[in-house]
C-alpha cells in the first residue's frame, strides 16, 4: 500500500489525474481498451473535471461506477447525473459509461441486469474508491443486511443491492472481489475526519465493523491511498 499526502485538494486531484491518465494511456496502448469504476460524492467533482480535459483515446475507455443508488438517472443523489454532468463532459464526452441503475423497480430485482452490463468488463484499469465516516466504500455499509454477501471473496457474485441502515435510498454495489479484480485500486479522500477514519481503519482487523479494511487488508491488487489535509 502507498499513501500519498497533499497540502490541499487541488494539488492533489492534480497528481490524482496524472496518474490516472497514465494508467489509462498505459492500457489502451498495451490492450487496445481501458476501464474505470469511479465512485460518487462530493470529493470526485473536482478531479471529475479535471480528468475530463486529458486528451486521450476515451473512446477506448469504459466507464462505470462502484455503487450507485436507485434514483433516476436525472436525480440529484444519482451518481450517474454526477459523472454524466462532471466527467463524461470535454475531451471524455466520448468515454463509454455503463450505469449500475436499470430499469427494475427495485435494486435487488436488477441485480441480475447489472451483473450482465458489467460483464464484459472483464478486469477494471483502474478503481477509484471513496470512503465515509462509518468506513463503508462502494456501497458496503457497516450493519447492512448483505455486506457479508458483499465482502465475500468467493460468492462468485459481482454486484449486489444494498439497504443502508443510516444512508438514504437503497444502493446497487459492486461487490469485494469485483472491485479487486482491478490493476490498480486508488482511494480518494480528504479532510481529518477521514484521516481518523483510515488510522482506525488500519489499526484493526474486523472488516464488518469498518468495511473499508477490507480494500486496506487485501493482497490481490495494487493499492495507492491519495489524502489531502
Amino acid at each position: 500500500m502507498t499513501l500519498l499526502q497533499f497540502e490541499n485538494s487541488s494539488a492533489l486531484d492534480t497528481a490524482l489525474v496524472s496518474k490516472v491518465t497514465e494508467l489509462l494511456i498505459s492500457a489502451i496502448k498495451e490492450r487496445g481498451a481501458a476501464s474505470l469504476a469511479v465512485s460518487g460524492g462530493r470529493t470526485p467533482v473536482a478531479f471529475f473535471h479535471l480528468l475530463s480535459q486529458q486528451v486521450l483515446d476515451w473512446s477506448k475507455v469504459v466507464v462505470t461506477l462502484a455503487d450507485e443508488r436507485w434514483v433516476d438517472a436525472n436525480h440529484s443523489d444519482s451518481n450517474e447525473k454526477l459523472v454524466r454532468e462532471n466527467l463524461l463532459i470535454n475531451e471524455a464526452q466520448t468515454a463509454k459509461f455503463i450505469p449500475l441503475k436499470n430499469s427494475a423497480m427495485d435494486a435487488v430485482k436488477g441485480e441480475i441486469q447489472a451483473e450482465r452490463a458489467i460483464e464484459p468488463i472483464g478486469q477494471f484499469t483502474l478503481v477509484i474508491l471513496g470512503m465515509g465516516d462509518d468506513g463503508h466504500t462502494a456501497s458496503l455499509f457497516p450493519g447492512a443486511e448483505t455486506l457479508a454477501l458483499g465482502l465475500d471473496m468467493n460468492s462468485g457474485r459481482t454486484a449486489i443491492a444494498v439497504t443502508p441502515r443510516a444512508a438514504p435510498h437503497q444502493r446497487m454495489s459492486l461487490t469485494l472481489p469485483c472491485l479487486l479484480n482491478s490493476q490498480q485500486i486508488i482511494i480518494h479522500i480528504s479532510g481529518a475526519v477521514k484521516q481518523a477514519v483510515l488510522q482506525a481503519a488500519q489499526a484493526g482487523n474486523d472488516i464488518t465493523e469498518l468495511p473499508i479494511r477490507a480494500i486496506l487488508n487485501q493482497q490481490v491488487a495494487p493499492l495507492s491511498i491519495f489524502w489531502a489535509k
